[in-house]
């Protein structure tokens, strides 16, 4: 028999999640989850025309489902567990999307497509959108990170990223359904049977893989379990504790107190990073880094060399890579070249055999740094300019742009968005879902919010 004692870990993380609609967020962290729901919105949108978006779309439009939930960028209409399928993969379609550091984990991919499908199976109204947002996030990255991440993900080769989502996903949708206490439970369990995936993604020369695992399988995972509690499905009621628990099998030394600390305090959103530039977050500080040194005047003709110190295992996953939105030598050298660094040159193949950006990426040399390494989850960089007459310059960059340590304006954010969205919906209405997004509290349905999203480019 289950003592009370083996129950009371799941108990309080299932009663957080069952009161988080009554509850609400404070007003810092409705703004911020505002900003966060637009980052994956734009994430999502300029991602419909990319690789991944496009083989997510052209899959889900041969299913036959039930129209209750919109596809971003398209005409398509199906189930809430495909629209959240989709619209994760579209979210992580290249690396625009938004992170969580201390988790290892990009919350908003899946957190965000499942709880946007689900407000529109129900008809949720904005306020309770960012709720379960919000609280997606919260248990999402508190899951990897009572884990222990070095020996989950490291160590044991397995998907934080996946993880995190699928948890966040499932308490997201699970809230917007408004199931009790004892039905959470049961999301959890059917939470942690799905979730799943290995860090063999990194080896995923297309993005298509890497966008299934970290936003496309979460979402529909989340939304799976949510549904089916909601259907009457019951199952374990403390996955967390007792024989053959989640942690046994995953993490037996893991810190499961982190599951419940300080809930209703600390929220995860405060701590998530928005991406200035739409490339691997590896990457972010040394372009930072780049940045400062042309608005100082620098010039790049005089260069004769780069040292960029970055983390060890950071370093490994952005080095010389052949896409060209994760490596970091190519996207050094385009800054340097071009001054600026949009979506589309981030994602220009043609640009990495270009002559003058491949002079400027010989001269960048990538040392994997152990000490930089002993810093993560901070992302901290030393770029040391060598020129030609000898002379050097060191740029150290240990808050980056985006990050909570340094975050963008709710203007950077929304300027970001409306380059990413305007390509795929026009203007006028990229201006729309920008101003919309920041504004969600004030939506009555978020149905008539989600209409917005879809085009008429039916693939």
């Amino acid at each position: 028999m289950t003592t009370l004692h083996e129950t009371a870990l799941t108990e309080r993380l299932a009663n957080y999640m069952a009161s988080a609609l009554e509850r609400g967020l404070p007003n810092e962290v409705t703004e911020k989850t505002g900003h966060h729901v637009l980052d994956t919105i734009a994430a999502m949108m300029s991602g419909s025309l990319l690789r991944p978006g496009l083989a997510a779309r052209h899959f889900i439009a041969t299913l036959s489902e039930r129209g209750e939930a919109s596809v971003a960028g398209s005409a398509i209409r199906t189930s809430a567990i495909n629209a959240a399928w989709a619209n994760g993969m579209l979210a992580h379609a290249d690396e625009t999307d938004d992170s969580h550091a201390p988790s290892l984990s990009h919350p908003g991919c899946g957190v965000v497509p499942a709880a946007l499908a689900v407000a529109e199976r129900v008809g949720a109204n904005g306020r309770d959108f960012l709720t379960a947002v919000a609280l997606g996030y919260d248990i999402g990255t508190r899951v990897t990170q009572a884990l222990t991440i070095r020996k989950f993900y490291v160590e044991g080769h397995k998907a934080t990223h996946a993880v995190a989502a699928a948890f966040g996903a499932a308490a997201a949708a699970a809230a917007l359904c408004r199931l009790d206490e004892i039905q959470m439970r049961y999301v959890l369990s059917y939470a942690a049977q799905q979730s799943s995936g290995i860090a063999s993604w990194q080896r995923d020369p297309d993005h298509i893989e890497k966008a299934f695992v970290f936003g496309g399988m979460p979402a529909r995972n989340g939304v799976s379990a949510a549904l089916m509690v909601q259907a009457g499905f019951t199952g374990v009621a403390n996955v967390f504790e007792g024989p053959d628990n989640y942690f046994e099998a995953y993490s037996p030394d893991g810190s499961r107190d982190e599951l419940t600390a300080a809930l209703g305090q600390r929220y995860a959103m405060m701590h998530s990073n928005i991406k200035k530039w739409s490339v691997g977050s590896p990457v972010q500080a040394p372009l930072d880094a780049i940045v400062e040194f042309l608005e100082s005047g620098g010039d790049r003709d005089q260069i004769a060399a780069i040292d960029v110190r970055v983390g060890t295992r950071e370093a490994k996953v952005v080095d010389n890579r052949q896409m060209p939105e994760v490596c970091l030598q190519h996207l050094l050298a385009v800054l340097l070249v071009r001054r600026q660094l949009t979506f589309d040159m981030c994602h220009n193949v043609a640009l990495m055999n270009d002559p003058m950006v491949l002079q400027e990426r010989s001269k960048i040399n990538l040392i994997y740094d152990d000490d930089l390494e002993r810093d993560l989850p901070k992302r901290r960089t030393i770029v040391t300019f060598k020129f030609k007459s000898g002379e050097s310059r060191e740029i150290r960059i240990d808050a980056v742009r985006g990050t909570s340590d340094n975050p963008m304006t709710k203007q950077e954010v929304s300027d970001k968005a409306f380059d990413l969205i305007a390509p795929v919906a026009g203007h006028a209405r990229a201006r729309q879902i920008c101003d919309e997004s920041l504004a969600l509290n004030q939506v009555e349905d978020m149905r008539r919010f989600a209409a917005n999203l879809q085009t008429g480019q039916i693939p």
